[in-house]
């Protein structure tokens, strides 16, 4: 069930922490958010939920990714991914790139295609991996921004 803002400023840290773990996993960035409350604005909330991650962050909450194209068992994955009707091209072109970058491939699904997020993996395919791995990063947040938009309300 979400939170109002007022109730996300005021509740118990561990109530609020699991929360925004299943949000982005990245405890640096779940303290951070922990500890600039109160937010005055879902504005000022989601400001402070851009957070730059370094290398390991990204990686490390990468892990808690399902792969694009599989069936999640449930939470907010499953809806983000609900636009992919192609779980079967899908396949190939995860291991590509999971060869090639030793990571899944990581993309903001909410409102895209199946077509378009495969063409996008094949697209990201010709980056290098520092590139590509800020990419996921980048990714990373946008898809936290969401959920912390659906964990949080007005």
């Amino acid at each position: 069930m979400p939170l109002t803002l007022s109730d996300f400023n005021t509740a118990d840290a561990g109530v609020v922490r699991p929360i925004l773990t299943a949000c982005l996993d990245v405890p640096r960035w779940v303290d951070a958010i922990l500890d600039h409350r109160p937010y005055t604005s879902r504005e000022a909330l989601e400001a402070a939920a851009d957070l730059p991650l370094s290398s390991d962050e990204i990686r490390r909450a990468m892990a808690a990714h399902p792969r694009i194209g599989e069936q999640p068992a449930g939470g907010w994955a499953r809806s983000e991914q609900s636009g992919v009707d192609n779980p079967d091209a899908f396949a190939a072109a995860n291991a590509e790139y999971e060869a090639k970058f030793g990571h899944v491939y990581l993309v903001c699904a909410t409102g895209r295609s199946g077509d378009e997020l495969l063409g996008m993996l094949r697209e990201r395919l010709g980056n290098d991996p520092a590139t590509e791995l800020a990419v996921a990063g980048r990714e990373l947040l946008k898809i936290a921004e969401l959920r912390l938009a659906k964990a949080v309300t007005a």
